[in-house]
């Protein structure tokens, strides 16, 4: 990771794209009015305060940005996490090698202790899970979900302190409201980049135990609506791109619902240029909306697989410099024995005709 440039750096910027326009003269008296405001700013603000930057985007270079979807460590892959968890995602380490940033879902508790939950489907798996991530060219999980906390407050502790071991980040969930919602941030050729995380799918009974508050354990919750836009529209002050990975949606649906077409319409407005996510077990399509991109189901990704669908899943690819999304791809896979692999030849052809097709109910543009 790269230091954040100073607002000085940021000036010599926008003087040497601007020089075919600026005489020399006048660039003199730029330069002193800079100074000057740079006087009033020390004397004016706090010195913890978050530089609020303006004006052009960092570098002008692209960074890309890999999306995969649902992962656990169930069924077939336990014994194999443990035998050889660096190795495991071999099959789709190169395709998420291709990204700067590769985000996926960890949905389970990593803890080897604790009690369950009263709900009907609870998951864990041991810290080991975090070096199959590394292996696999995962850079960053998102645990707000409806299993980050399966296993309550310790199992949400056991997680930080595993992922803290390994250094491995985490978003959407913290001993605090203030840790649970702030984004990862990373700096790729000048780029600055922010990703937050949240859930819209919590059980009912579960909303206000697994919400994170002020000074309490939890998730960043996508039902607080009010509460995401003001984080989006916080990082929004200081990044040039800003994602949004989101779990969302209602299982097997193939259509996003009203409620995702909202918040994805909300988070928009508030900033947001990539929002991506998923809970459906399956894939739903992916579309620009206005300057922005959206792509509503990632489908499961690490999982086990008990149909068609649920074994239809890929890595989103999405190029973008600062908030102007340049392009995005579709490298479809197929999960085999709880593990993506990529796909070729006709078959491959045919898993992108059915990915775009899917577009037709979300009210995307290409």
């Amino acid at each position: 990771m790269t230091a954040h440039p100073i607002p000085l750096q940021r000036f010599f910027s926008m003087i040497s794209r601007r020089s075919l326009w600026l005489s020399a003269a006048a660039v003199f008296v730029a330069f002193g009015t800079l100074v000057a405001v740079l006087g009033n700013v020390r004397s004016e603000a706090s010195p913890a305060a978050p530089a609020v930057v303006r004006g052009p985007l960092g570098s002008g270079n692209p960074v890309v940005l890999a999306f995969g979807g649902d992962v656990h460590f169930e069924g077939v892959l336990e014994s194999r996490l443990t035998a050889d968890p660096s190795g495991l995602l071999a099959p789709i380490a190169p395709v998420l090698g291709e990204a700067d940033i590769a985000v996926a879902n960890l949905e389970t508790a990593v803890t080897n202790d604790g009690a369950a939950t009263a709900k009907t489907f609870v998951f864990r798996t041991p810290p080991s899970a975090f070096e199959a991530l590394r292996g696999g060219a995962v850079d960053v999980v998102s645990m707000a979900n409806n299993h980050g906390m399966d296993f309550g407050e310790a199992g949400l502790r056991d997680s930080l302190a595993a992922a803290k071991r390994h250094r491995f980040p985490v978003i959407g969930i913290g001993l605090d409201g203030k840790q649970a919602y702030a984004p990862y941030r990373t700096t790729v050729r000048g780029q600055r980049i922010a990703v937050l995380a949240a859930t819209q799918v919590l059980d009912d009974h579960l909303i206000e135990s697994w919400t994170a508050g002020p000074g309490k354990p939890g998730l960043a919750s996508a039902k607080a609506v009010p509460r995401l836009l003001q984080e989006v529209r916080r990082a929004r002050r200081t990044s040039d791109t800003v994602v949004v990975f989101l779990h969302w949606g209602v299982e097997l649906e193939q259509c996003p619902t009203s409620d995702q077409r909202t918040l994805a319409r909300q988070l928009v407005g508030a900033g947001a240029d990539i929002i991506v996510g998923g809970h459906a077990h399956r894939l739903l399509g992916t579309g620009r909306m206005g300057k922005a991109l959206v792509g509503y189901g990632l489908g499961n990704f690490v999982w086990y697989g008990t149909s068609e669908l649920s074994t239809q899943t890929g890595v989103l690819l999405v190029t973008a410099t600062g908030r102007r999304i340049d392009r995005y791809r579709w490298a479809p896979a197929r999960i085999v024995d709880g593990v993506p692999r990529p796909l070729s030849g006709s078959e491959r052809q045919q898993e992108l005709a059915s990915w775009r097709s899917l577009r037709g109910c979300t009210g995307l543009k290409p």
